[in-house]
Parts: structure tokens; C-alpha cells; sequence
């Protein structure tokens, strides 16, 4: 697995499922053109832009680069990097036929071409953060934010406080609030939950 430091932005699930077993770094999806009326999505991307900078990801085709063009012109400059991958001529073999420009996606290109574009886009850390202490699934079940009485209310006011989108997966929670937060300042934003209810 490489680790980079920047949330990585793709189009779809296909192609976050094909990254995952490459990169240990966060992996968003814009839905394709989804991102275009999703606000909430776009509020939770420029977080993760501005807490440590996205890496956009998208196909090489016209669509691919409207995506990009898109969130290019939300997020500011300097918490963007962009990995390009070539065109290459294919369809993904879970397709019944390529797409109408005939390009490979971020899912149907080799691993190590995707490695080579990281590469390129100057992503590629072998510095480790793993020293720090993690949030875990366990840490949200024992706070209360899933699986117990009130945890919806309770869960409600963490995704608020941390401007996360309401629909994460308890999952996708973890991984976000390790994003940004450290286990520290998690235990203190539980305390001010508390003291709210």
C-alpha cells in the first residue's frame, strides 16, 4: 500500500474500489456529475482540501475533465494537486462495451500506471503518521454514536460539528474523523456533545 498525505477525489465507486487496493489515504467520490448539485458534498471536499489538500483523480475523457475543471474552479489552488492518467484505448472488463470515447477509466487502467501518475503529481510520502492514535468503529460505539439510545441525535451533532455529510457510513466516519481530528480533540468535541444534550 502507498500512503500519501492528500484525500484522493474520484468520479465513482469502481474506481474508488480499484484505488483502495493501491493507496492508504482517504478516497472520496463525486458521484460523476453528482458533485454538481450536491452541496454538502462539495462543502465536506473543501474541508478535506483545506485540513490536508485533495488530489483530483478523474478519467481522461471530456467528462472526466469537467469534474475536474469543476472542483478546479471551487478549491482554492494551492490545496489542489491533479494526477493525469493517459489515454488509453479499452473498456473495463465489468463493461459490456467502452465508453463513447473509447478510454479506459481510473478503474480500467493497471496499478502501476496509476503509481507512475502519482509519481508525476509528487504524492507519493513515505513519511508515516501511523504514531498517532486512531479513532476507532469501538470509540463511536462507546461514545454513543451508533447502537445505543439517542445516537442519532448524538451523531447528528458530531457530523454538524465536524461539517461531515450526513450520510457517511459509520465506516466512512472513522476514517473522516481520523482525517481531522486527532484522538484528543475527538474525546473533547464527545465531552462538549454531552454537555449539550
Amino acid at each position: 500500500m502507498i500512503k500519501i498525505k492528500e484525500a484522493v477525489i474520484v468520479e465513482g465507486k469502481y474506481d474508488k474500489i480499484k484505488l483502495s487496493s493501491i493507496l492508504d489515504a482517504p478516497i472520496v467520490t463525486t458521484d460523476g456529475f453528482g458533485i454538481f448539485k450536491d452541496k454538502e458534498k462539495q462543502k465536506f471536499i473543501r474541508s478535506l482540501a483545506e485540513k490536508r489538500g485533495i488530489l483530483i483523480l478523474t478519467d481522461s475523457d471530456s467528462a472526466g475533465l469537467m469534474i475536474r475543471s469543476f472542483l478546479g474552479g471551487s478549491i482554492k489552488k494551492e490545496y489542489i494537486k491533479h494526477a493525469y492518467i493517459p489515454e488509453l484505448f479499452g473498456k473495463e472488463k465489468r463493461k459490456t462495451q467502452a465508453s463513447s470515447e473509447g478510454l479506459l477509466g481510473v478503474e480500467g487502467v493497471p496499478n502501476d500506471v496509476i503509481v507512475k501518475c502519482l509519481e508525476r503529481a509528487g504524492v507519493i510520502t513515505e513519511k508515516s503518521e501511523l504514531n498517532q492514535e486512531k479513532i476507532t468503529k469501538l470509540d463511536l460505539y462507546e461514545d454513543g454514536f451508533f447502537g445505543k439510545d439517542n445516537c442519532t441525535v448524538k451523531r447528528k451533532l458530531l457530523l454538524d460539528k465536524v461539517s461531515l455529510p450526513s450520510k457517511l457510513s459509520t465506516n466512512s466516519l472513522v476514517q473522516m474523523l481520523n482525517v481531522f481530528m486527532t484522538k484528543e480533540e475527538y474525546k473533547n468535541t464527545v465531552k462538549e456533545i454531552e454537555g449539550s444534550l
